[in-house]
């Protein structure tokens, strides 16, 4: 798997944003993306099932969607991608394998799953941008990746479930200690400039007093998502019977690949539906 996935790594680099970009082309991606776990009260973690036909049937499929899919989802885009080895198709592994991961590191940042999603209930708008931006662009590099050999998944579904868990947990750390340092601190804005826009951002002190006080949180989200990601693309294939990806790892794109790969990216950029308020000012 590690020579036809290295092969690709551009593309899948480049794919796995396409979530994000479609969020304002077609009206039912957003919810893909979060979960509001407050919205089904204490009990949310008894009364959901896991599968989403048993979901559907209990409460229904729009309101599933008004306060987020994405631990359904995330099996759905696994079912994906193991059809995608079943058929030997490379553009549809790929494809599949980048947008899985997408919806995997979602699942693993707190603030995806939660109805405070930008602490706009609280007062402190603006704090999923710092979190989910902000601190890795400044603290990135400090991050260790290597987080070791994939492992098979014996219930993917329970995995969506379990990162979901693990990151609501968090969400009151996450907003108390961005509080509690905002009190009194004068150094917690100022402007940098990006591109050729000058624009507010949360200054590297009080960006790195967060980030330390976090005890290690950003970076243990994205390890956890990484071996995550991992482990769902090598269950998939272990379930589609281990195909032989050497046979794939010379893939090109063909004419009409391209062709429908530049529609979807005029398409999305045209940006016909709103998304959650964070993401209009990202």
């Amino acid at each position: 798997m590690i020579g036809f996935y290295k092969k690709n790594m551009e593309y899948l680099s480049e794919t796995a944003t396409n979530p994000d970009r479609r969020r304002y082309a077609v009206p039912e991606e957003a919810p893909r993306h979060y979960i509001d776990m407050e919205e089904y009260g204490d009990s949310a973690w008894v009364k959901l099932p896991k599968y989403w036909n048993q979901a559907v049937e209990k409460f229904g499929e729009d309101t599933l969607k008004a306060h987020g899919i994405v631990p359904w989802h995330i099996a759905r885009m696994f079912n994906q991608l193991k059809e995608s080895f079943l058929l030997n198709d490379p553009e549809r592994i790929l494809r599949c394998s980048a947008e899985l991961g997408h919806y995997v590191g979602d699942a693993h940042v707190p603030l995806h799953t939660t109805r405070n999603y930008n602490g706009q209930l609280t007062g402190q708008k603006g704090i999923h941008a710092f979190w989910e931006s902000r601190l890795p662009e400044l603290f990135f590099d400090k991050y260790d990746f290597f987080v070791g050999k994939a492992f098979y998944v014996s219930d993917p579904h329970q995995a969506a479930w379990e990162a979901v868990r693990t990151s609501h947990a968090l969400v009151d750390s996450v907003l108390n200690v961005e509080k509690i340092l905002s009190t009194g601190s004068s150094i917690k804005f100022n402007y940098e400039t990006k591109g050729k826009q000058t624009v507010k951002v949360y200054s590297v002190a009080f960006s790195r007093s967060y980030h330390e006080k976090l005890g290690g949180m950003v970076e243990r989200r994205f390890r956890a998502s990484i071996k995550m990601t991992g482990d769902l693309w090598y269950t998939a294939w272990v379930d589609a019977g281990q195909p032989d990806l050497r046979r794939l790892i010379n893939y090109k794109p063909t004419e009409d690949e391209l062709k429908n790969r530049e529609e979807e990216m005029k398409k999305w950029k045209e940006r016909n539906f709103a998304s959650r308020e964070h993401e209009e000012n990202e």
